[in-house]
């Protein structure tokens, strides 16, 4: 029997009216900020997302309702809720169908945590490119406005809770929460060395919590049914559900709700998205997102969850399934993964700024066929600076650029096979690992970095 969806998140999506404020109160919708302000305290809400096991679904996985307990009682500074709406990973799209069908569940989601944390101010960061969802989200917030469901008293009570918002300028770095926070200040998006933690020094430099709309949009089920009836779903360590953005070579690519640890890799992609056009063998598929590993044929049989993705050499991340078919060419593929990521690197960082353009030269040199024996050993030697920048851009190239170097090596090595570089006129010149060398100015390669010496 093919596998199913468990919908909670998507269970409204499609009705009528389901973007609408008389849609969604028609559903029960404002019912759990009712049940939260009335019959709860902040800490009772806490405990009952705790309880929950919710994590955050922006792709780090860290439980939700421990980070809003991180929130320091006694700081006489002002709170803030900080949604993360920017969702600039390639290969998701799940957050912009809740702001866009369901935008009432995030805004109920937003408010009640920010009730739990003391705050009176919810910003929600959306993408710069997601122009005609911010007016759909804008348009119910407004809503809520006029209903008494956001501002001042909310349903009639001594809570005042302000939603605001705040579209970026269409940057990859500022999905990173440090990133997001600077940009929301009004400056570039740079991202900030940690400690100190946005909870306690974050928007502002006061006390904020930064989540993802789809953590966010739990939590309304979460308070209206209870931690326990969520936390019934789900592995033991992977609660819950997980909606997943499918796209690449597959015949029904969308965006789908599944619960967490019941469905292998492969299910997925044959039962939910109707497996590959044309009966075509899977190359690789990425479970996460661009920045993830890519994962060979022989580890789609594993349960789709946090742990076991995990220990299958990769992560779950934002849930943004790529699906790579036998036609595909890898070295394309990390090509045009690095071009996107030296093209997103803030600067802020050396071995981020240098190392992309790096990895975008060598990369170009072997597509173009023009690449050395030595290329792929001055890829890996980047590999060493992988935790040496502020935030996980660089990492986030790294990451799949090892992974296709382990699992289809053969590829580049052809690649590298086919040069069209005179190797018999350079052969007798040094070729060093950059981890002990010093660049010569004016002895590069076409296309490729300068050459190399040791240093003195």
């Amino acid at each position: 029997m093919p596998a199913s969806e468990t919908r909670i998140l998507l269970e409204h999506i499609g009705e009528p009216q389901s973007c609408t404020l008389e849609g969604y109160r028609r559903r029960g919708g404002y019912e759990a900020l009712r049940k939260a302000l009335f019959e709860m305290t902040p800490d009772d809400v806490i405990e009952e997302v705790k309880t929950s096991g919710v994590r955050g679904r922006g792709g780090a996985g860290f439980p939700a309702g421990v980070k809003w307990g991180f929130i320091p009682k006694a700081s006489p500074k002002a709170r803030y809720l900080v949604c993360n709406a920017d969702e600039s990973e390639p290969g998701t799209a799940k957050d912009r169908a809740i702001m866009e069908f369901d935008p009432h569940q995030l805004i109920e989601g937003c408010i009640i945590c920010s009730y739990a944390i003391g705050a009176h101010y919810a910003f929600i960061y959306i993408r710069g490119e997601y122009h005609h969802i911010a007016e759909h989200l804008q348009f119910a917030i407004n809503q809520a406005y006029e209903a008494g469901l956001a501002g001042k008293g909310i349903l009639g009570s001594e809570y005042d809770c302000e939603v605001i918002l705040y579209r970026g300028g269409g940057a990859y770095i500022c999905g990173e929460e440090s990133g997001l926070l600077t940009s929301l200040e009004g400056r570039k998006g740079y991202p900030r060395n940690k400690p100190p933690f946005p909870a306690i020094e974050g928007l502002y430099k006061s006390p904020t919590v930064v989540n993802n709309v789809e953590t966010l949009a739990c939590v309304p089920l979460v308070i209206s049914k209870g931690g326990e009836w969520y936390a019934s779903m789900g592995t033991e360590k992977s609660k819950g559900t997980k909606l997943l953005s499918i796209s690449g070579h597959v015949n029904k690519p969308g965006v789908y709700e599944i619960e967490l640890g019941k469905m292998t890799l492969r299910e997925i992609i044959d039962d939910l998205a109707g497996g590959v056009p044309g009966g075509r063998k899977i190359k690789g598929v990425i479970p996460g997102g661009s920045s993830m590993p890519i994962l060979p044929p022989d580890k789609l049989d594993i349960p789709f969850d946090y742990e076991s993705v995990q220990a299958a050499g990769s992560l779950l991340g934002s849930g943004g399934i790529i699906v790579l078919d036998e036609t595909v060419d890898i070295v394309e593929m990390a090509l045009l993964l690095t071009k996107f990521y030296a093209h997103e690197s803030c600067g802020q960082c050396t071995p981020c700024r240098e190392g992309t353009r790096w990895m975008l030269n060598t990369m170009t040199a072997i597509y173009e066929k023009q690449g050395h024996p030595d290329d792929l050993d001055l890829i890996r030697g980047l590999f060493k600076t992988e935790f040496s920048s502020i935030c996980l851009l660089w990492s986030s190239l790294i990451m799949p650029i090892r992974a296709f170097l382990q699992h289809y090596p053969e590829e580049f090595e052809a690649y590298i096979k086919q040069s069209k570089l005179d190797l018999e006129a350079i052969k007798n010149k040094e070729q060093l690992s950059p981890s002990t060398a010093l660049a010569v100015p004016g002895e590069a390669l076409p296309g490729r970095p300068v050459k190399l010496r040791l240093a003195e």
